[in-house]
């Protein structure tokens, strides 16, 4: 699964994702909890990026709260859940992230690795998002992390890890001409092993409140 991520955009952002209408505020945060409203990037000629929630609420749900059950689709069973059969086909975004944390079960409790790109450049995961409506009529945007099995970096720690597109499958995900789940389902495997490095972090990171550089820095000792 997926449960946190670090996010600091560095300067060329919009460069990178090529949107040209910027955000109100773009900060980094380095440790994204489930229920923060984080940047997302979507096709909308060109591509732009929107806040939405990380937990996804479908529009059908009569509860919200039902957003921190979803926060990850698991790749292999995308076609067959309720809740993302339709986004499949129409709601496909990319999640801009510079890594991610896993905990590595031992005898002594879960100790925290982050694992991100050799280059330190983005990641991409591959999500889905819907719209939701609350009764007073106010829309709400979320989004779930889309998981794959995990590579050999990641398998260590843990066995799943979200699934990370290359730069040439990003444009083929969020291209809405796109509407048959066939044609964008192999695009759902897990990245290449040796372009990525993980390493200890503080415990620190286990409290979601917590929110400085000092949580993606390596930890020494046993």
């Amino acid at each position: 699964m997926c449960g946190r991520y670090g996010f600091y955009p560095g300067k060329k952002f919009y460069q990178r994702y090529n949107i040209e209408e910027m955000l109100d505020r773009l900060e980094s945060v380095y440790n994204v909890a489930p229920g923060r409203s984080m940047p997302v990037v979507v096709r909308n000629s060109p591509n732009k990026a929107v806040l939405m929630r990380w937990g996804l609420i479908p529009h059908w749900a009569k509860d919200p709260k039902i957003g921190f059950k979803l926060i990850n689709a698991r790749a292999e069973t995308l076609t067959e859940k309720p809740a993302y059969r339709s986004l499949l086909s129409s709601k496909r975004c990319l999640v801009p992230a510079s890594g991610f944390y896993e905990w590595q079960k031992t005898g002594e409790g879960s100790i925290p690795f982050y694992f991100r790109r050799k280059d330190d450049g983005l990641l991409s995961f591959a999500g889905l998002y819907d719209s939701w409506t609350d009764a007073g009529g106010k829309e709400l945007l979320s989004y779930t992390i889309i998981t794959t099995e995990a590579n050999d970096v990641v398998k260590p720690v843990h066995e799943r890890m979200p699934v990370v597109l290359s730069q040439k499958d990003e444009n083929t995900w969020l291209d809405p001409e796109i509407r048959d789940s066939s044609a964008v389902v192999p695009l759902l495997r897990p990245y290449a092993a040796g372009d990525m490095e993980s390493y200890k972090v503080s415990a620190l990171v286990n409290m979601p409140g917590n929110d400085s550089e000092m949580l993606i820095r390596p930890v020494t000792g046993d």
